[in-house]
């Protein structure tokens, strides 16, 4: 099978790899992003995933990276180097983002949150709320003309959880699954309540605050990450789902910097 560009998202738990052909995503996987790993170690991870998916890294045309922990995107350069591609596209609030950056510090703004404005604006417009269900709970805000205005930062749900437990001697530790009733009638299930349909306020509130505050009667409001789908029917701000936003974004600021 013919892949082109190697998308490598590397978030503080987890990194997602994606091959994209065109404007198709042919294949994806993750792996923890916590255990420190050298460049051959990764090489050989990478090379077998693609194995694992009837790939081959000789095909690979390109390498864009998005990166959050410094010290795993100086180890991916390196790994770009090994299968022939020493010059990976980085992204970063320097390259070409089609976006005003419109932040008191552009280059502090995360690698993925500038992934995700870029592609929703491409693919939504704007004005434009997107929430991306990481490690960290975000919510992004671009307007109108291509602005990104900033947003908001929030703890993610796996940090909820476990801080919780680490804190609390007699809360165990739970399953990030959404109860049906918000009451819980045991400890485990009020715990989920507070942290899943927590969120879920979270979102709808931040949201209100959000539109409020930029004066706007209407946005599209985007979610993205991990846990989005479970979210979707039940925040009431919630309009779309997508899944692989912050790789789209990585393609098309990969063109953008490359043509």
């Amino acid at each position: 099978m013919d892949s082109k560009l190697l998308a490598i998202d590397i978030g503080n738990t987890e990194m997602v790899i994606g091959l994209m052909h065109g404007q198709s995503i042919t294949a994806h996987w993750r792996y923890s992003s916590k255990a420190p790993r050298t460049a051959d170690e990764c090489y050989i991870l990478l090379r077998e995933g693609f194995e694992s998916k009837g790939f081959s890294l000789e095909n690979i045309e390109g390498v864009v990276i998005s990166s959050v922990v410094p010290s795993l995107t100086r180890v991916f350069v390196d790994v770009s180097d090994i299968i022939g591609h020493p010059d990976p596209l980085i992204v970063d609030s320097e390259i070409q983002t089609g976006l005003e950056i419109r932040y008191d510090t552009p280059r502090m703004v995360g690698a993925d949150r500038i992934c995700n404005a870029v592609g929703g604006y491409e693919k939504y417009g704007a004005p434009l709320i997107i929430i991306d269900f990481g490690t960290a709970t975000t919510f992004d805000v671009v307007d109108n003309p291509g602005v990104y205005l900033g947003g908001a930062i929030a703890l993610g749900l796996t940090g909820a959880s476990h801080e919780l437990h680490r804190l609390s001697a007699k809360l165990p530790r739970v399953d990030l699954e959404l109860p049906d009733r918000v009451v819980g009638q045991s400890t485990e299930q009020s715990i989920q309540s507070g942290i899943m349909w927590g969120m879920v306020s979270l979102i709808d509130g931040m949201v209100d605050k959000i539109k409020k505050e930029m004066h706007w009667k209407s946005a599209c409001i985007v979610a993205t990450g991990g846990m989005a789908s479970t979210f979707e029917n039940k925040s009431e701000c919630i309009q779309k789902t997508d899944r692989f936003l912050t790789l789209e974004g990585m393609r098309m600021l990969y063109e953008r910097n490359t043509t």
